[in-house]
């Protein structure tokens, strides 16, 4: 019984998600079916079909892919977001963002473009 019931929440991924702490390095792309917090430091992609946020002190430098995303720290990449991008105000965003909402803080940082359009869904999907 036991077994079934875990199965099956990892199957509809009900509240689980995955953290990634403070002070650990990830060299390497990063894939996850579920949500996924981030507080340390990720050099590499990574593809999320289910939320993503990066901490205050999370960093990423490659490549964003998923659905909903909130950044307090810091991304250098393209970021294409299938839904909703939220900067908080300790952001720091280097790159082009695709994305159908966009929420930007006051005292945000970003530099590069926007165009506010569906993110690949193919992508996110797959």
């Amino acid at each position: 019984m036991i077994g079934n019931k875990q199965k099956e929440e990892q199957n509809a991924g009900n509240g689980l998600h995955n953290t990634l702490a403070a002070g650990t390095c990830v060299k390497g792309n990063i894939l996850t079916e579920t949500d996924f917090r981030l507080d340390g430091n990720v050099e590499g992609d990574i593809h999320c079909k289910g939320k993503l946020v990066i901490g205050p002190r999370g960093i990423v430098q490659g490549n964003i892919i998923c659905n909903n995303a909130e950044i307090h720290g810091a991304a250098t990449g393209t970021i294409q977001i299938s839904n909703k991008l939220v900067l908080k105000a300790t952001a720091r965003v280097q790159g082009d963002v695709t994305a159908q909402i966009l929420e930007i803080e006051p005292n945000a940082q970003f530099n590069g473009t926007c165009s506010m359009e569906n993110a690949k869904n193919d992508e996110v999907g797959s």
